[in-house]
């Protein structure tokens, strides 16, 4: 039987996928979250016209021939604005961010104006009307949306729709995503290893990369090689959105975690797929939750919860695009020709002088080898028989930084 190509899979995983139900939150609780709805504007920014600089709020009439000596009759500052009518022949000492007085028009800078008790001197500068004016609504007016939904609240958003006059924002609930870790071999971090043993940390690393995609990640510890050991930790992961197991999906002996799974109910949908590393993924449907079996392999297990866990939180948030995300490079040494299985290489990558990436594979592809990995920032990705490239030929990549 033909293996699934990465294209195929990860459409197979993302059909039918819903975002999450809304909840709504105070504005500085959502941080990281994702709007459920789009955001409109409440109110007009700025609110007033604005001075932009310190100096005299003015009569553009008046200084139409310099120097011209005004009045001062009045100060306005940010928050307190000044009450009365700027008329011919008088000036408001102003500071940024104040209210632009009414009758005045234009803003003389600080630095072009000498002084004499209350009588001010304009002498350089030609000032127009609206000179250093943040006009009313400069910004945004009322009524404009500026938020769409799907959109992940970051520090410019969040302060955007503070300004905009929200103060609780309607954002998804966060996926819940269960991480099962696999292996008589496997010890926690910080243990004393056994003969035969290893420091499990493919798990720390997917659920992780599943925090920093937006969802709330769960451990649910290391299962045994054993049917009960299997069982009494997926029975741990009852209310999640989606469920990755980590190892024992392949057809040994030992590899009981499929078998496990549908015993409790999980529809296969496939198994295996054409990716390197990669190729024993498993998925299917246990209830409502999505169900990922990522390889055991440090590199393998990263790789494919980048190529296929990532997408699955952002479908479930409502995040647009359906795809891994790819990028245009270009590649900064020859590549060889590929093979049957689409060929996710690590890579490190610099900005050219055309500001396209040049991306060059690290010292070794082997998939259990996390130092390269982590020296790595992309992910090269060369397709199924894809013939040999030559340095600067273009590529494709999938960055692991986000």
């Amino acid at each position: 039987m033909a293996l699934l190509s990465v294209e195929e899979a990860l459409q197979r995983i993302l059909d039918g996928v819903e975002p999450m139900p809304a909840e709504s939150l105070p504005i500085a609780a959502t941080g990281g979250r994702t709007l459920a709805s789009a955001l409109a504007a409440r109110l007009t920014q700025p609110p007033f016209d604005a001075s932009a600089m310190d100096g005299y709020a003015v009569r553009q009439a008046d200084v139409c021939t310099l120097p011209a000596t005004l009045t001062e009759i009045g100060q306005a500052a940010a928050g307190h604005p000044f009450t009365g009518h700027v008329g011919a022949g008088q000036a408001v000492r102003i500071f940024t961010g104040a209210a632009v007085p009414i009758g005045a028009d234009a803003i003389v800078v600080q630095e072009n104006v000498s002084r004499d008790g209350s009588k001010i001197v304009v002498r350089d500068g030609v000032t127009r009307s609206g000179d250093h004016v943040r006009k009313r609504g400069f910004d945004f007016q009322a009524g404009d949306t500026l938020l769409e939904a799907g959109r992940r609240i970051g520090p410019r958003e969040l302060s955007l729709a503070a300004a905009m006059g929200h103060g609780e924002l309607a954002v998804r609930r966060r996926p819940r995503v269960a991480v099962l870790a696999t292996g008589d071999e496997l010890i926690e971090p910080g243990g004393s290893l056994g003969a035969g043993q290893i420091i499990a940390s493919n798990h720390l690393g997917v659920a992780a990369l599943a925090e920093a995609t937006g969802a709330e990640s769960r451990l649910l510890g290391i299962a045994r090689d054993t049917r009960a050991s299997l069982d009494a930790h997926i029975a741990m992961a009852a209310d999640a959105d989606a469920i990755v197991t980590i190892g024992g999906a392949s057809v040994g002996d030992h590899d009981l975690v499929e078998p496990v799974l549908e015993a409790r109910g999980m529809a296969l949908a496939f198994w295996k797929i054409a990716m390197r590393p990669g190729k024993p993924l498993m998925f299917g449907r246990l209830g409502q939750a999505r169900v990922l079996g990522l390889p055991g392999n440090p590199v393998s297990a990263i790789v494919c919860a980048r190529v296929f866990l990532v997408p699955l939180i952002r479908a479930l948030l409502g995040q647009p695009g359906r795809d891994q995300g790819l990028k245009p490079a270009r590649a900064a040494v020859a590549l060889e020709a590929n093979g049957p299985r689409a060929h996710y290489m690590r890579a490190t990558s610099r900005i050219g002088a055309d500001g396209i990436a040049e991306v060059t594979p690290v010292r070794s592809q082997d998939s259990s080898l996390l130092a390269p990995l982590a020296q790595a920032d992309c992910l090269l990705v060369r397709p199924i028989s894809a013939p040999a490239a030559a340095a600067g030929s273009a590529i494709q990549i999938l960055p692991l930084d986000f």
